[in-house]
C-alpha cells in the first residue's frame, strides 16, 4: 500500500535551506520515493493554512518511506532543513 509524505515548510534562512536541497535529491534517488507535487504557493480553499512550500511525495510501502526517511544518509542532511526552515509533516496511507 502507497504511503504519502506530505510537507509543509516555511523556509526562513534559504542559504541553509539549500544547502538541504543541494543534496535531498541524491539522498532521495537512492529510494523509491516519487515527487508528485512541489508548490510554493499552493491556494487554501477552506480553514487556515500557514504560507510556505508544500512538497508531497508518495512511495510503495511504508517500508520504502521508512528506509529513505531514517537511513544515515538523509538523517545526516535533514538537520540543514531543520536549521533553514520551520517544517509540518505528516505520513498518510493510501488506499
Amino acid at each position: 500500500m502507497s504511503v504519502y509524505f506530505i510537507a509543509q515548510i516555511n523556509i526562513n534562512n534559504k542559504n541553509i535551506y539549500q544547502q538541504y536541497i543541494n543534496s535531498a535529491g541524491e539522498v532521495f534517488s537512492k529510494y523509491k520515493g516519487r515527487y508528485l507535487a512541489v508548490d510554493d504557493s499552493p491556494v487554501c480553499l477552506e480553514g487556515f493554512w500557514d504560507e510556505g512550500r508544500i512538497v508531497l511525495i508518495e512511495f510503495p510501502s511504508k517500508k520504502d518511506f521508512n528506509d529513505w526517511y531514517y537511513s544515515a544518509e538523509y538523517q545526516e542532511i535533514l538537520n540543514y532543513r531543520f536549521k533553514g526552515a520551520i517544517c509540518n509533516t505528516i505520513l498518510i496511507l493510501g488506499k
